[in-house]
């Protein structure tokens, strides 16, 4: 026979392991997973000492609690910051009329001029890629009487997709619809403060009616505003009525005071602005370096300082929440390096008993792991509960902070890299105990 059949032979003898073998295999490492005796001893080794663990734990036990806390005020803070845009869309844009500040086309400089409906028509028409649009009309000032209840209030006349734009929450009633704008119909959504002015605590006022400047309204809804920050007024101190209603009831012609619109998804809002501005611009004889004339606002250029403001600060809770964590690290591995220092003498018994540098390692690792996964979870728990505890605290606060809480990912991602920070923290020392000499360890006093 020749070599390379005696080759060929060999190879063939060699069987795969079969499915019983791989069966027992894995029974072995279950069985050296869930021995309740490896894990009384882990547990033995932590407590031996309970003074050394707890303030070894302590370490890690804060750095989780800083890293969740640190979280928490992170999210509070956008929460907080972005509630003061809430109720308005983020791909919003916003038009006003101001005197001019440059002649221009025959028109002298400080000329007095108006937005008109036809403004809003053509823009409508010519800018595709609009999503929702509106214009409107605002009298400060207006005089509201219900019964002997008198007030003056802010009467403003909208479209229907002013609500897509400029959102209120709708507490009682309904939305304005073309129906009521084709019918020039007296109806109105109420403010939250002059629900509570003028009707006291009834609770359904739809269908009740209020004069405005001397004109019969029916009120359809009551409104609340969802955030601090708004557009021309507060929508709680406002009266929301058809457009075409309060043009014809104040005798105002086709004068409007703004136009808003919302870009469609994927488009940057600056480019319908830049579309919509030229076409007002032109049609009204506004020079295009007249930048006082035609006032515009948009939330892109706020939200995305917002998003760019708030990457930044995740960016910085996880790098000083990962220096906290390794910290805490540092201090487990320093103090296995002392455990495995006191225990050298019974780690070199086990080693002439027989026990593998496998053996050894998996069982000053496991000692690491546990204890900084005691410490972890224990650091969230109590982080969660404080956020808890602030988050009720924080509730009906204004301020700019609201709601503090971390993300389920967040916290499973801190753990893990806790873990490994275990691991990695338990290995150092492991390695130590591994190269020591049995019959050196046996001598060790």
């Amino acid at each position: 026979m020749t070599k390379k059949d005696t080759t060929i032979k060999n190879s063939t003898n060699q069987k795969s392991p079969s499915v019983a073998e791989r069966s027992r295999s894995m029974r072995r490492v279950g069985e050296r997973l869930f021995d309740l005796d490896r894990w009384q001893e882990i547990w033995q080794t932590i407590t031996k000492n309970k003074l050394r663990s707890i303030l070894t734990a302590f370490g890690v036990f804060w750095g989780m609690f800083m890293f969740v806390a640190m979280m928490g005020a992170g999210a509070a803070f956008e929460k907080g910051v972005m509630g003061g845009v809430e109720g308005f869309a983020t791909n919003s844009c916003f038009f006003f009329a101001d005197k001019t500040s440059v002649a221009y086309n025959g028109f002298r400089k400080g000329r007095q001029w108006n937005l008109k409906t036809e403004d809003y028509a053509a823009v409508k028409q010519k800018v595709s890629a609009i999503e929702y649009s509106s214009c409107g009309i605002y009298k400060w000032g207006s005089t509201v009487v219900k019964g002997e209840k008198t007030g003056s209030y802010v009467v403003a006349g909208v479209q229907p997709e002013y609500n897509n734009i400029m959102t209120t929450k709708i507490t009682q009633g309904r939305f304005i619809n073309e129906i009521d704008i084709l019918e020039k119909r007296k109806v109105c959504l109420i403010g939250k403060r002059i629900y509570e002015e003028l009707f006291g605590k009834e609770k359904n006022v739809v269908g009740q009616t209020i004069q405005i400047n001397g004109i019969y309204f029916q009120i359809i809804g009551v409104t609340e505003r969802l955030s601090e920050s708004y557009i021309m007024s507060n929508p709680d101190e406002t009266i929301l009525a058809p457009l075409p209603t309060i043009q014809q009831i104040f005798n105002l012609g086709n004068t409007i005071t703004l136009i808003a619109a919302t870009a469609k998804p994927n488009i940057k809002v600056s480019v319908i602005q830049q579309q919509m501005g030229d076409i007002i611009a032109k049609r009204n004889n506004i020079s295009p370096d007249d930048k006082a004339a035609l006032q515009s606002y948009s939330l892109e250029e706020e939200v995305e300082m917002y998003r760019l403001l708030f990457v930044g600060i995740s960016v910085l809770v996880w790098i000083v929440g990962l220096g906290t964590l390794l910290s805490g690290g540092i201090g487990i591995s320093n103090i296995m390096l002392v455990t495995v220092r006191e225990r050298t003498k019974e780690i070199g018994i086990r080693r002439a008993l027989g026990a593998t540098p496998r053996t050894i390692i998996t069982q000053i690792m496991s000692e690491s792991v546990v204890l900084t996964l005691i410490a972890g979870v224990a650091g969230l728990t109590f982080g969660v509960g404080i956020m808890q505890l602030a988050g009720a605290a924080l509730e009906n606060s204004d301020g700019f902070f609201k709601n503090p809480q971390i993300s389920f990912g967040a916290s499973m991602a801190a753990l893990i890299i806790l873990l490994i920070i275990g691991t990695i923290a338990g290995y150092i020392p492991a390695r130590r105990a591994m190269k020591i000499k049995p019959i050196e360890a046996i001598h060790e006093e």
